[in-house]
């Protein structure tokens, strides 16, 4: 992985989309640590490279989740666990959800 950083990228913005050209990818740094990506992308790809992008996030988020269950021993839970709950929560709201049976 390149990095680059932010007074380059504003200083020799021509070098830098130079180098993005041939990395494809580069690290933005601030003081030394990373503070974003640049991505390469053009009118054919930017759909494409958005959508990946968002999966990406959408993966981490999901690990991030995964990590904090494990944490918290919520991954020990079985499904008559879960259902408990939802269901306890749904008591205190005082709303029937459709197909919740009482």
């Amino acid at each position: 992985m390149k990095f680059v950083s932010s007074r380059e990228l504003r200083i020799s913005p021509g070098m830098v989309w130079k180098k993005l050209e041939k990395a494809k990818d580069l690290v933005i740094t601030s003081n030394g640590r990373p503070v974003g990506v640049l991505t390469r992308a053009n009118e054919e790809s930017l759909e494409d490279v958005l959508a990946s992008l968002r999966a990406g996030r959408a993966q981490r988020a999901v690990l991030e989740m995964r990590r904090a269950a494990v944490a918290r021993s919520l991954n020990r839970w079985s499904d008559k666990d879960v259902e408990a709950i939802i269901r306890k929560s749904r008591r205190g709201r005082g709303k029937v959800a459709a197909g919740d049976k009482r």
